[in-house]
């Protein structure tokens, strides 16, 4: 419920107007003097004043409201404060709007003109909050990542902002990570992240599907082997973690990996030991892990599919990246970059923005590079990206009694992430955006 600070020494005011905003669901809070009022709002989360220029008997030149008004602006610079005047102070009212007061309303006032400049004056308030809160995380974002090495990852959303930071974090240590995600979420650029900004930076960055390993060569590719050690092994192979040996081996689709292959890695996991295929010399390496899947290895642990003792080695931090349909704000970014200096129209990109890109960022890349050769020159449609009739109709407001998921998000994405503006085209309250935001899992 907003809350109004209604400012005056008169009591017959002060109950005139509670009453007027209690009738019409505000939440009122009244002060008679200008300190009551600065405790209020220094103390309480206030939505709009409305403050009276005179407190004391016999005062009519608008100085005390003027000091209370610049007080108030110094709590709190964003608060919407409404003057009420008589005519006698007028000249200074106008005076006080142009320097920030949001109006000024004569006595005696009119109630439908009031409450229809409150309604507005609140509304606005908050929109400016919300985009100025926007602003200072994007700020701190961008500072946040200012020097980071992000190997070209291209991403504008705060879900992928959570896991770029995260990633940042645990780069500075040396402990397992966990990348989770679909297929095309940009696992493989999570770990290139994390490499690049560990003390690991200029030692040996090694990377093997592990779920592409042959079962009869898996301690071959990962251990190496000695001449002779099977048929074709005319020399002697330098298996992963030997070429790894000091920096860091990205073990990439590791829920593939078969039983055989888990029990032989948890070992060199524990211990850092292994043995080349047909040796019996031991070796010794210092490798730091990071492994991704897509598959959710809790369920392959309780169905036995993967080693308990193995996932927990792995996961000692876990990132988990979003799906592209989880962060719609990156989509445009990523297609500017596929497709630099190339004019997109803007049905395609709101078809490009509908798509559940079930493919992720790799699908997405297919589609960009798709419409690059087939149409070199000109505008791209959505027909270009293959996305022609793929578009559900939008119903018409009427007749939809709860946005869906994906609706909610194209809105936050049309409206930059201003709540009220989002709240107003779906015409409910911010509370009850809020609600479904979280229900949905949308960040805000």
């Amino acid at each position: 419920m907003d809350k109004i600070l209604i400012v005056d020494d008169n009591q017959a005011v002060l109950q005139s107007l509670s009453l007027l905003f209690e009738l019409h669901d505000y939440d009122v809070v009244v002060a008679s003097s200008p300190f009551e009022a600065e405790q209020v709002v220094r103390y309480q989360r206030i939505d709009l004043v409305i403050q009276d220029m005179n407190f004391t008997a016999d005062t009519t030149s608008g100085e005390e409201g003027k000091v209370l008004f610049r007080k108030l602006r110094e709590l709190s610079p964003n608060l919407p404060i409404i003057l009420l005047t008589a005519w006698t102070e007028l000249e200074m009212a106008i005076s006080l709007v142009k320097a920030g007061a949001a109006d000024y309303l004569a006595k005696p006032w009119n109630d439908d003109k009031l409450l229809v400049s409150v309604a507005n004056l609140i509304a606005l308030g908050k929109a400016n909050s919300d985009s100025q809160q926007l602003q200072r995380q994007q700020f701190e974002r961008e500072n946040y990542s200012a020097d980071a090495e992000l190997a070209g990852l291209i991403y504008e959303s705060v879900a992928m902002q959570r896991a770029v930071e995260m990633a940042l974090q645990v780069a500075k240590s040396d402990v397992s990570v966990l990348v989770t995600g679909a297929n095309g979420s940009g696992k493989e650029k999570i770990a290139q992240i994390i490499q690049a900004n560990s003390r690991l930076a200029d030692k040996p960055f090694i990377k093997v599907n592990a779920g592409a390993l042959p079962d009869n060569l898996i301690e071959a590719e990962l251990f190496g082997a000695e001449a002779g050690a099977y048929t074709g092994a005319n020399k002697k192979r330098v298996g992963r973690f030997e070429a790894a040996d000091g920096g860091t081996l990205f073990l990439d689709e590791i829920g593939n990996l078969p039983l055989s292959g888990q029990m032989k890695l948890l070992r060199v996991l524990q211990t850092g030991e292994f043995e080349r295929l047909g040796s019996v010399e031991t070796q010794k390496v210092n490798v730091r892990v990071i492994s991704a899947t897509n598959a959710n290895l809790l369920n392959d642990v309780a169905a036995g599919k993967f080693r308990e003792d193995l996932f927990y080695r792995l996961n000692v931090i876990e990132i988990n990246l979003p799906s592209l349909a989880q962060r719609m704000d990156d989509i445009l970014p990523l297609v500017r970059h596929f497709l630099p200096n190339r004019a997109i129209s803007i049905e395609a990109e709101r078809a490009l923005c509908a798509h559940s890109w079930p493919g992720n960022v790799r699908e997405l890349e297919n589609a960009c590079k798709r419409a690059g050769v087939l149409k070199p020159e000109g505008e791209l449609l959505a027909q270009d990206f293959g996305l022609l009739g793929n578009i559900a109709p939008q119903p018409s407001k009427q007749h939809v009694a709860e946005p869906s998921k994906l609706e909610l998000q194209q809105a936050m994405h049309q409206c930059q992430g201003v709540i009220a503006k989002v709240a107003r085209q779906f015409g409910m309250s911010r509370q009850a955006l809020y609600r479904r935001l979280q229900k949905h899992g949308i960040d805000y």
